[in-house]
């Protein structure tokens, strides 16, 4: 099931996210079809305010990467960065801001505190790019995208496709939840 993917300016991604209190069939159904949409755009996470739902619910694969490609997929549920070291820029990029990329300097490493798809406490830490895509999930469920990140000179150089991006001028390869919204008001 792919899902439309909420874009920048929809109130639900500037949200804080409301912790899960268990796990029942609808929330697996939810996990299936986010780990579908992340694929179909493609994309390499998701978290749960994109599509739609406020809630602390992550799902992440980077074994698309040629170097990564031992990792497997993960579920996090109601993650807490425990500790951090060191700090690099890259470039990051977003589903729910198409077609825009810009650096953002985060930790390099991260101690995690997590639910996982059975709902049981995980702590493990990450480094490199799983570090970098679970930070960058954890801040959509705290209300913050990517380009909240940046410098504010880099900000301000894409300015006006984030405008685009707002008005709902903007074309993906997955369903934005915008163009759904407007396709349905006009049936």
């Amino acid at each position: 099931m792919i899902l439309p993917i909420n874009t920048f300016s929809d109130p639900v991604l500037a949200m804080k996210a409301r912790p899960l209190k268990g796990i029942d069939s609808a929330i697996e159904e939810l996990i299936a079809g986010m780990f579908d949409t992340m694929y179909k755009a493609p994309g390499i996470g998701l978290a749960a305010p994109q599509v739609g739902q406020s809630l602390r619910l992550v799902v992440v694969d980077i074994s698309t990467i040629e170097e990564y490609a031992d990792f497997r997929p993960m579920v996090v549920i109601n993650p807490r960065i425990v500790s951090v070291r060191g700090r690099n820029s890259m470039e990051e990029g977003c589903l729910s801001v198409p077609g825009v990329a810009g650096d953002v300097v985060r930790p390099s490493s991260i101690t995690l505190h997590y639910r996982d798809e059975k709902f049981e406490e995980q702590t493990a830490s990450f480094s490199d790019m799983m570090a970098r895509v679970l930070q960058h999930e954890i801040d959509h469920l705290d209300g913050t995208l990517f380009v909240d990140r940046m410098v504010k000179r880099d900000r301000r150089k894409i300015q006006k496709e984030l405008e685009a991006i707002a008005e709902g001028r903007v074309k993906a390869s997955y369903p934005l939840a915008r163009n759904v919204e407007k396709v349905e008001a006009e049936v």
